[in-house]
């Protein structure tokens, strides 16, 4: 299995020259969003409504195919005092089911605060409350993906 806990572990996984998928798993929706090859930028792409997880994976491979990924990263959605709870395990439970179906290193990244900073930028935006409803998963994928494609980027240099 190729779950990796520590970044640099992760990153050392990571072929070249492909981009990065970040996911901010939810109960009822997973965000999406992808970086450039060179791991600098990350977009959000779109949010998937959760089926099961066959469906969800299938939807997943999709995406990783048309992205052409190197890796996935999830947000770890770590409590406040840096414990980790309910959510924690679903999200590590997830990551082993998707190792067991896709061949890509898959990492974690401390989520804390993603979907509250995603949220800050959309009501900036001026963004109705209906709107940001539906765009807010990958939104807060973006925020999760570029923290660690910004860490990333400090371990290459």
């Amino acid at each position: 299995m190729s779950i990796y806990e520590d970044i640099a572990e992760f990153a050392s996984a990571l072929p070249r020259g492909k981009s990065l998928v970040g996911l901010d798993l939810g109960t009822k929706t997973i965000g999406v969003a992808v970086s450039d090859r060179l791991w600098s930028i990350a977009t959000p792409r779109e949010t998937i409504k959760r089926k099961k997880f066959g469906l969800d994976a299938t939807a997943l491979e999709v995406i990783l195919a048309q992205a052409d990924a190197g890796g996935i990263l999830l947000g770890l959605p770590m409590n406040m005092d840096g414990t980790e709870g309910a959510r924690c395990q679903s999200t590590r439970a997830f990551a082993r089911n998707l190792a067991a179906r896709i061949d890509l290193p898959i990492g974690y990244w401390d989520e804390r605060l993603s979907t509250v900073a995603a949220e800050r930028a959309l009501i900036e935006a001026d963004m109705s409350r209906a709107k940001r409803a539906e765009t807010i998963d990958h939104v807060a994928a973006g925020y999760i993906l570029q923290g660690a494609l910004d860490r990333l980027g400090h371990l290459a240099s």
